[in-house]
């Protein structure tokens, strides 16, 4: 018997699934994981091909998605930037005719959300979304796996978010915290607070879970009663020219011992969706220091390799997740209801 539960389906936005449903696939994510930690085959794409199209780069979602599909008995195929003219030299409703009738699955990481949007529409098989510019559903499903393994569980759970409120990572762990019941606070300068629309569906959301959402200015009072604290780049990909300005916004907001020293609960956790500037030993980082005097950015050393760090737990995660919804959608498997 074919389960219609998530056959078929697209993983655009979390929003598109049910607290049960993303609940069930974290919990099928944290079942395949313990299967690949003991070497059991599960092959549940045998014979399927999986394009991965790639318009930004990537270290985890790429050898994420990579793995995924070999464990899975699939066959990735990636596609860089320079392998793909989405809305340059061709469209995306033909790009999505041709690439849909060619493979049983569609990753894309890319720019904007329309354009995911359009290949779920007219590519005819699984579109999932490996970042756009407004999401990035995939890395939720491996944030919120790694809190339920740690505290095992995500209802009441008080997440604390210190960084910018407008970006792809905030909007979606609002969002999905408050679709799950995780109480979710954003700690966030006056001038970067979240899109009013983004705000106005998560409280939507938080209404039926039972989830508080709110926004702050004082990073204090966001940490103070945090469970897990999560901190993201302070600009990313294409935004390198606000630097000067995010600096001088964001260093209040820095995940640091000082910070760190007011959260109650000693086992607190710190999270971050990867790669993180956190010293000055990258060619980057060193050329963010010569230019605005800063040895590191949204979180310092003493927090990201301490024992409350568990960013590279969540890195893993991101595979083992991603074959969950590959496997759920695509997959021939049996589930009766959720």
């Amino acid at each position: 018997m074919r389960s219609s539960v998530f056959q078929g389906r697209h993983l655009l936005s979390t929003r598109d699934y049910s607290k049960a449903e993303l609940t069930w696939l974290i919990g099928f994510a944290e079942h395949l994981k313990d299967m690949k930690k003991h070497n059991i085959p599960h092959h549940y794409l045998e014979g399927k091909n999986i394009a991965l199209l790639f318009e930004k780069s990537s270290t985890r979602t790429r050898s994420a998605f990579t793995t995924a599909c070999i464990d899975l008995g699939a066959h990735p195929e990636y596609l860089g930037k320079n392998d793909i003219q989405l809305g340059r030299k061709e469209t995306v409703l033909d790009t999505a005719k041709v690439l849909g009738s060619m493979f049983d699955g569609i990753e894309f990481r890319g720019f904007k959300q329309e354009h995911v949007e359009q290949l779920a529409e007219y590519s005819g098989v699984p579109v999932w979304n490996g970042l756009t510019d407004r999401e990035h559903p995939t890395q939720m499903l491996a944030d919120f796996m790694t809190i339920k393994e740690y505290f095992g569980k995500l209802e009441g759970i008080n997440l604390a978010y210190c960084g910018q409120g407008r970006n792809n990572v905030q909007n979606s762990l609002m969002i999905t915290s408050a679709i799950l019941g995780v109480n979710y606070v954003n700690a966030t300068p006056k001038e970067l607070e979240p899109d009013p629309e983004i705000l106005a569906v998560a409280r939507k959301f938080a209404a039926e879970s039972g989830a508080t959402i709110r926004v702050t200015n004082d990073p204090v009072d966001a940490v103070e009663n945090a469970d897990a604290v999560y901190a993201n780049v302070w600009a990313a990909m294409g935004e390198e020219s606000k630097f000067a300005e995010r600096v001088r916004l964001m260093k209040p907001y820095q995940v640091n011992a000082e910070l760190v020293s007011h959260i109650k609960n000693p086992d607190w956790i710190f999270l971050h969706c990867l790669p993180a500037f956190h010293n000055a030993e990258t060619e980057y980082a060193a050329k963010i220091k010569e230019e605005h005097g800063i040895d590191a950015m949204e979180v310092t050393d003493d927090v990201f390799y301490s024992d409350h760090g568990h960013q590279f737990e969540e890195a893993e995660n991101r595979m083992h997740t991603i074959k969950a919804i590959m496997a759920a959608t695509l997959g021939d498997l049996y589930i009766p209801y959720v």
